[in-house]
């Protein structure tokens, strides 16, 4: 079971009290716990958490490092709490908290101090360094650099409430439950007949089955140090949580490369290991075909089935590898609909909300038309033709399902028939179209020709109805009714315009636009309303009912500012990139290179930092897998795998300096490329046979 505490529309709502705090914690430099309850419909905030993810696992930390069971804190498998409360106490003090942060993506590192009992000097004596990993084992270690020995009492105080995520969030977590002595630790059981273990190494020399107790009595001698480890088993499997006991273990490497960058500027390798390693994390198996992984859209709230947003952050890290593009068309395409009716080959999806001005959209639309484009674009990447031969015919549903859709108004309604229609639906619907007819042309199927005259007539239409002229140079509008009724807010959403997709031979396919009004719109990309310093608004400044907390109304999406880099980038719009680009390492640089899904859309000051968005999942499958492609582009690789030539076009102005990128997979062999400071590209590792092209 995935972890799925959130409804098919949206996220959890509600936030949780948590149990009552533990009596007599002492204060410290870093103290500040993960938010108690609040008004019902808002979200437990974890900006401030320490996340170490390893899906299923899940730990939620304050910085402090105690686990004290409020708010969202705990150790978390398939998306139930089995550990809530775990705090230390050594000669009956907590220590002094001095730093919590993240060692990797799903291991995170507390260091704190206390001064020996009875010394009256200010500096401690005991150094106490806790390593917390996503599946909840734990080591702590006490080092003593006192001159004299000691014995010190060191006790763990543990609890859990065994809760579902969706409870906690919305705050009906319920209380914890009774322990019992169970070997070298304690153990739970819910009325459920669920149940969750806690061992300890050392065996503890005493356990308070009432209390939730585990005690030690630690011998330090002059400059040596005091282990415990901890672990959290399965109760009823008798197992560590983080094992599946299956034999499968968790896919890492194999699913994504290991890609690598250095230059001049060190931000870039900074971000691209955190987001690599992000997405790693965020990998987890169909529980009913193991061999397929997919990555969950977000944690902790959004860990349910397969996404359209799945889907979109595989294809932004395809220079990683396709066989993560393959499992994840594969998991999707299991739930599209067959049969003679007109939604036959459309792929499932719930609604999602599309902010304050349009009704919901529908993700299993959206999803419907990514599948032939990742397709597509894998092939191009080197996907293996067996796999290509398996996903074909699903992609062969979705287009036509696409043409069906387009009927005579030569346009795809979304949500349902009656519209809207959505400006960025049909630049989705154009880009699967073009490149739809490609890889039908290439497989030898027909239909191609009949999908790029579907494309031409929405070229036509869509410069006619959805171009909105003005003294300033126009604009397109972000949808038009059935009535006539035209949305003109401008947001992010109009970085779709601009992202066409590779085509044959490598080549960026057609857009919607004229190169007038590409210009046009990348112009006003760049400009403050919407460029907000940090990256760009979901909902322009100068828009009514902008918000720049609103995911959809002004906050900065870190997906549509990937899309819209790479885009300008692709079509020669470079100050307009490299502006947006700068602006989203600089915010990666803030959130220590784990990017969350949004931040406030807040104007950039000098000295300031990007706000955090309350409800934002972090880490989230599109932000990493964002970083991935906005930060390639400044290599502009094209692929054409079948063609078996590859070529770079990057960014001449080189915004950040000399770069290389190594680690990639082109045509299934490591590729690395090399940007100087005179933005010349140069490739130092291809597979063989494959010609560079200019």
């Amino acid at each position: 079971m995935a972890l799925s505490p959130v409804p098919a529309s949206g996220r959890p709502t509600g936030r949780s009290a948590g149990p009552a705090p533990v009596p007599g914690r002492s204060s410290g430099p870093v103290r500040a716990a993960l938010p108690r309850a609040a008004r019902p419909g808002e979200l437990p905030s974890v900006h401030g958490a320490l996340l170490c993810v390893a899906l299923p696992a899940l730990a939620i930390c304050a910085e402090h490092g105690q686990l004290t069971g409020e708010g969202p804190e705990g150790v978390y498998a398939a998306g139930r709490r089995l550990l809530s409360r775990c705090v230390l106490r050594v000669a009956g003090r907590e220590p002094v908290a001095l730093q919590g942060r993240m060692a990797s993506a799903d291991r995170a590192v507390f260091l704190g101090v206390l001064r020996v009992p009875g010394d009256m000097g200010p500096d401690p004596g005991l150094t106490v360094e806790r390593t917390r990993s996503a599946d909840g084992s734990e080591r702590i270690t006490l080092r003593s650099a006192v001159a004299r020995p000691l014995r010190i009492p060191v006790e763990i105080s543990l609890g859990t409430d065994l809760a579902d995520l969706r409870a906690v969030a919305s705050g009906r977590s319920g209380p914890e439950l009774a322990a019992s002595v169970r070997g070298t630790g304690l153990r739970w059981t819910d009325g459920a007949g669920r149940s969750v273990a806690v061992t300890a190494d050392p065996p503890p020399m005493d356990a308070l089955a009432a209390a939730g107790v585990l005690r030690w009595e630690a011998d330090l001698g002059p400059g040596a140090a005091f282990t415990v480890r901890l672990q959290v088993r399965d109760g009823s499997a008798g197992r560590p949580i983080g094992s599946s006991g299956t034999g499968v273990g968790r896919p890492g490497g194999h699913v994504l490369a290991e890609a690598l960058a250095e230059g001049d500027d060190p931000r870039p390798g900074e971000l691209l290991r955190a987001s690599v390693e992000d997405l790693r994390a965020l990998l987890q198996r169909d529980p009913e075909h193991p061999a397929d992984v997919h990555l969950a859209a977000g944690v902790p709230w959004r860990c349910g089935p397969v996404t359209a947003e799945a889907l979109w952050a595989a294809r932004m890290a395809l220079p990683l590898g396709t066989r993560l593009a393959v499992t994840t068309l594969r998991a999707l395409g299991r739930t599209q609909l067959r049969g003679g009716g007109p939604e036959s080959g459309r792929i499932q999806g719930p609604l999602r909300d599309s902010g304050p001005h349009l009704p919901p959209r529908c993700t299993g639309i959206e999803a419907t038309l990514a599948f032939p484009v990742v397709l597509a674009e894998a092939h191009r990447w080197g996907l293996p033709a067996t796999d290509l031969e398996e996903l074909l015919p699903v992609a062969e549903r979705c287009l036509g399902w696409l043409r069906r859709a387009m009927g005579g108004s030569g346009l795809v309604p979304d949500p349902g028939p009656a519209g809207p229609w959505r400006a960025e639906t049909q630049a989705h619907a154009h880009r699967a179209a073009l490149l739809g007819a490609d890889l039908l042309d290439t497989c030898g199927r027909s239909g191609g020709e009949a999908l790029r005259e579907a494309a031409r007539s929405l070229r036509e239409r869509f410069r006619r109805e959805f171009w909105l002229d003005d003294p300033a140079g126009g604009r397109p509008a972000v949808a038009r009714g059935p009535d006539g009724r035209v949305w003109p807010q401008l947001g992010g959403w109009a970085a779709h315009l601009l992202d066409t997709g590779l085509s044959g031979g490598g080549r960026p396919a057609q857009g919607l636009l004229d190169r007038t009004e590409t210009e046009q719109v990348a112009r006003l990309l760049g400009t403050p309303a919407l460029d907000s310093g940090w990256g760009l608004r979901s909902l322009g400044a100068k828009e009514p009912g902008h918000n720049p907390f609103g995911h959809r109304a002004g906050a900065v999406r870190v997906h549509e500012t990937a899309v819209a880099v790479a885009g300008l980038a692709a079509l020669g719009h470079e100050k307009e990139a490299a502006s947006l680009l700068r602006g989203l390492l600089d915010a990666s640089e803030a959130f220590r290179y784990r990017l969350p899904e949004m931040y406030a859309g807040e104007q950039r000051t000098a000295g300031g930092s990007p706000v955090p968005h309350p409800a934002a999942c972090r880490p989230a499958a599109v932000a990493a897998a964002g970083a991935v492609h906005a930060l390639l582009a400044l290599a502009g690789i094209r692929p054409d795998a079948p063609g078996r030539s590859v070529s770079t076009h990057p960014l001449r102005s080189a915004p950040l300096g000399a770069i290389r990128f190594s680690g990639l997979v082109v045509a299934g062999e490591p590729f690395a490329v090399r940007v100087g400071r005179l933005g010349l590209g140069m490739v130092e590792e291809a597979a063989e046979g494959l010609q560079l092209g200019v």
